[in-house]
């Protein structure tokens, strides 16, 4: 788990924008919103639970840990009673580790059966991180998709020379073009977004690394294997 210290060590927005038209260097690899709509979902069949569709939601309640700067795009059911946030990085190995081997599991059990609220927030740690999440939040309704790809293709793009290049073929894929890509690099409004929703986790949170899990609010101490947050989530149904 990636500590406090190297998460202040990735410092403020200033200039982030900038940065990623420099994120070729890979030195810079190796260091370091749109307005809510309505609650979105999936039509249910009769007798089957209502299921998120990627939509920006407006929040659940006024809890602090429901209300983030960039509304979040959750997955699993739109009435469930637990709600799991997870901060993650895309630059995270522990993180990437997670979601390839642990959230299968969990969204068979408890996201595609509509028993949890799963939301998978930005954390940036460095210029990557953002320029995957600008390039996520930009595709919308696929957003869980495309930054479970980014996770699932870590090793490919954050280890390369170019990696802005890299980033951008895996955009490519959800079909962003070249100019789409280089417009999304600039809103600033997002920039914003994102940089208030890191800095809410680490001043209101106590956030203390990569990747923290919060259950119904409250953080989750445990390891997060399977078994470990399945307990959890059962404790809380």
């Amino acid at each position: 788990m990636l500590n406090r210290r190297n998460l202040l060590l990735a410092g403020s927005s200033i200039g982030l924008v900038s940065l990623l038209y420099g994120c070729g260097d890979t030195s810079t690899a190796n260091a370091q919103s749109p307005d809510a709509a309505p609650a979105g979902d999936a039509p249910a069949a009769e007798g089957d639970v209502e299921l998120y569709d990627g939509s920006a939601i407006e929040p659940i309640n006024g809890d602090a840990i429901n209300n983030p700067p960039l509304p979040d795009r959750p997955m699993g059911g739109v009435d469930a009673t637990v709600t799991v946030v997870e901060y993650v990085s895309p630059t995270c190995p522990h993180c990437a580790q997670f979601h390839m081997t642990v959230l299968p599991q969990i969204k068979e059990t408890y996201i595609d059966t509509g028993k949890i609220r799963f939301i998978a927030r930005p954390f940036r740690r460095n210029v990557l991180d953002l320029a995957v999440f600008m390039v996520a939040e930009a595709a919308g309704e696929q957003y869980n998709e495309v930054l479970s790809t980014y996770l699932q293709t870590q090793n490919v793009w954050a280890a390369s020379e170019n990696p802005r290049q890299a980033i951008f073929e895996v955009a490519q894929q959800f079909g962003f073009t070249q100019e789409r890509f280089e417009d999304v690099l600039t809103d600033e409004d997002l920039l914003a977004a994102i940089e208030a929703t890191r800095e809410q986790a680490l001043n209101s949170f106590g956030l203390q690394g990569t990747p923290t899990f919060y259950i119904n609010g409250r953080r989750f101490e445990g390891n997060y294997t399977y078994e470990a947050l399945s307990a959890e989530i059962e404790n809380q149904l």
